[in-house]
């Protein structure tokens, strides 16, 4: 991304911001697996006030959107996967 944006920084996302709550509201980016038993949270690139890069961390939302054979996942964990995959595609379409 610094090729890209080689003048921005990664900055946490807060909780608040519309992209949690799009079609659905999270309180916090939601948790697919556990990896170093730390929070999930949200990154950004934000170009002219503009989020333009979104960047999951502890979080893996991408596992919970393929075959459930492949991880495991529990429905509900898959559906949380999901839901916030589609508040960040309707934010990009949106905005």
């Amino acid at each position: 991304m610094k090729k890209v944006f080689p003048q921005l920084e990664f900055q946490e996302i807060p909780t608040n911001h519309p992209i949690y709550h799009q079609f659905y509201n999270f309180n916090t980016l939601p948790k697919i697996h556990e990896h170093n038993n730390k929070p999930p949270q949200g990154f950004g690139l934000f170009y002219k006030g503009r989020l333009v890069c979104f960047y999951d961390y502890e979080s893996d939302l991408s596992d919970g959107w393929e075959d459930p054979s492949i991880h495991n996942d529990p429905d509900e964990v898959r559906l949380k996967a999901l839901k916030m995959g589609a508040n960040i595609v309707s934010y990009a379409f949106k905005n």
